[in-house]
């Protein structure tokens, strides 16, 4: 079970390594300018790297909220885990469905969407520091979404920042948040 809990985080880890190897091969991307998907589009130089890093997160993530769904002791958390899992596979369908295709801004939208409910769920079914790190996340992650960023790139490493601290708070305190 361990190694399923730190999945979260390492998942975290592991995308940003993913993104600091595209970028290496893609000179012209500017977190200014740019969606973080434009990594793995028709344009990029070697676009497989940024669409096979979100195919391995994806499954790090599966692999996460399969730990969720297994420590759940409430109907909330395991609603939680679910949708989480589920964000998984619209994560990897972003690596599939990639910048230029027509289900690319729907498999993505939907990956943030699943993720943030999904966390949301869990942390309301647990108890006292995760449900208030849980609420706190989604919130921001709401004003975040209205916030006028420069670029799309940086609105997705905002979301990405907080979606990983909730893979950390899980794994730092379990589903009991204690």
């Amino acid at each position: 079970m361990r190694r399923l809990i730190i999945s979260g985080p390492i998942g975290g880890l592991v995308y940003w390594l993913f993104v600091a190897w595209s970028i290496s091969r893609n000179p012209w991307f500017s977190f200014w300018k740019n969606a973080l998907s434009d990594l793995g589009g028709p344009e990029a130089n070697s676009p497989w790297i940024y669409n096979c890093g979100l195919v391995v997160t994806a499954a790090l993530i599966l692999a996460f909220s399969v730990y969720l769904i297994l420590s759940a002791v409430n109907k909330l958390q395991t609603v939680g885990s679910s949708y989480i899992s589920i964000s998984a596979i619209f994560l990897a369908l972003i690596g599939v469905f990639h910048e230029g295709t027509s289900p690319h801004v729907f498999v993505s939208t939907y990956f943030f969407i699943q993720f943030f409910v999904g966390a949301l769920f869990y942390g309301l079914g647990s108890k006292k520091s995760l449900k208030s790190i849980a609420v706190i996340l989604f919130s921001l992650a709401v004003v975040g979404a209205f916030i006028r960023w420069p670029s799309t790139a940086l609105l997705e490493t905002y979301e990405i920042l907080l979606l990983t601290l909730f893979t950390l708070a899980v794994a730092l305190w379990g589903g009991d948040g204690e």
